[in-house]
This record gives structure tokens, sequence and C-alpha cells, in this order.
């Protein structure tokens, strides 16, 4: 698989490295990391279609830091990579630089 294009209203997102370490230094182990919440937008779809056959643009664009739900998408692989694609509904928000 070369690249992923998402559909619809879907959106590619590399998701941001788990803390390896507490804020007091202690060293977190694998299977005490919780899954990230935040990641990269990578790639986005046309927007969703609406009933009049325009598009409804996605709001969010490459290179934005994104916020989503714990369970939120399907996790995929792309050349040993992990990314998450979901539903732009799925967003809970986006950061600001």
């Amino acid at each position: 698989m070369s690249s992923v294009r998402p559909l619809d209203d879907r959106i590619l997102i590399k998701p941001l490295e788990a803390a390896t370490k507490t804020a007091s230094g202690l060293f977190l182990p694998e299977s005490a990391k919780e899954r990230p919440m935040q990641g990269k937008v990578v790639a986005t779809g046309p927007g969703r279609l609406l009933d009049d056959g325009t598009r409804q643009v996605v709001s969010v664009k490459k290179g934005d830091t994104v916020v989503y739900g714990k369970y939120a998408g399907t996790e995929v692989e792309i050349k040993t990579v992990s990314h998450v694609i979901l539903r732009e509904s799925e967003l809970l928000g986006v950061l600001d630089a």
C-alpha cells in the first residue's frame, strides 16, 4: 500500500507518541501506556456529500493537531506506521499552535 486517500468526511491521522515517563520521572511500562488521543492530520477526504449534491468541506487541514475520542476511528498500518481513520464528527477539537 503506497498511500491512502480518505473518502467523504474521513480523516487520516498519525497519533502522537504516548508518554513514556510520568511528570515525576518514572518510566511507564508498555502495558500502562494509554492510547494517544492527539494526532497530526495526514490527509482528509473531499467532504461529506450533501442531499443537494454539493460537498461540505472538511474543517481541518493537513498538518493540524487534533484531539479525538479514546476509542474513535479505525486503526490502520501504513508502511509499518500506525494511523487512525475517523470521521470528522469524531473529532473533539483542533489544538492551536
